[in-house]
């Protein structure tokens, strides 16, 4: 049975973004990718949001054959060409999908607990979620999130878009915490419930 797991960085005060959704006030460093680059070894499926998987799809196709980029890199591009990936929105359509059609669903936000039950019902591996942070804030209220792994980075931005936009019912417990290498930001491993 697979598990949900999302990871998100985090500011000393709280936000996951600056304001209007700006990820690049962040406290990013080359610790951050190493470790999505781990969970994404570990990994099945990937769960997006509607702005973070256009993001995503921006992004990331053309570097796994970029021999400029860093290889850490390179390796997430690959692993986002071939991962299964479940879009959940509203809004996007099938044919917004490209250049990840042939890997990726779209579910409704109704349907999301649903469909994200079902997948960790039937695979072995995790089930990641990076960013997105309205959808998987969802989903934790639904009781679907079965870890949590917050990145806390160095730094305090002031007003921008919160990690929690509401409480945590169900509970954490500390699973595990440390400092990535060569890195300013620690990773607080939470089991959920």
């Amino acid at each position: 049975m697979g598990k949900l797991i999302v990871t998100v960085l985090s500011t000393l005060d709280g936000q996951a973004a600056g304001e209007g959704g700006n990820v690049f006030v962040m406290p990013i460093d080359p610790g951050f990718d190493r470790y999505n680059l781990e969970r994404m070894q570990a990994a099945e499926t990937m769960v997006f949001g509607a702005t973070s998987f256009h993001g995503a799809r921006g992004y990331w196709p053309p570097l796994a054959d970029d021999e400029g980029a860093p290889e850490v890199e390179r390796e997430i591009s690959r692993l986002h060409n071939t991962l299964h990936k479940v879009v959940i929105s509203d809004s996007t359509v099938p044919d917004d999908t490209a250049p990840w059609s042939d890997t990726t669903e779209v579910v409704s936000r109704t349907d999301a607990a649903d469909r994200i039950g079902q997948l960790k019902t039937d695979g072995a591996g995790d089930i990641v979620c990076f960013g997105s942070v309205t959808a998987w804030n969802a989903l934790l209220a639904r009781g679907t999130v079965d870890e949590l792994h917050v990145m806390v980075g160095p730094g305090a931005i002031g007003p921008g878009l919160p990690t929690f936009n509401q409480p945590v019912q169900q509970g954490l417990s500390l699973l595990d915490v440390r400092r990535l290498p060569d890195s300013q930001l620690v990773a607080l491993q939470y089991a959920v419930g």
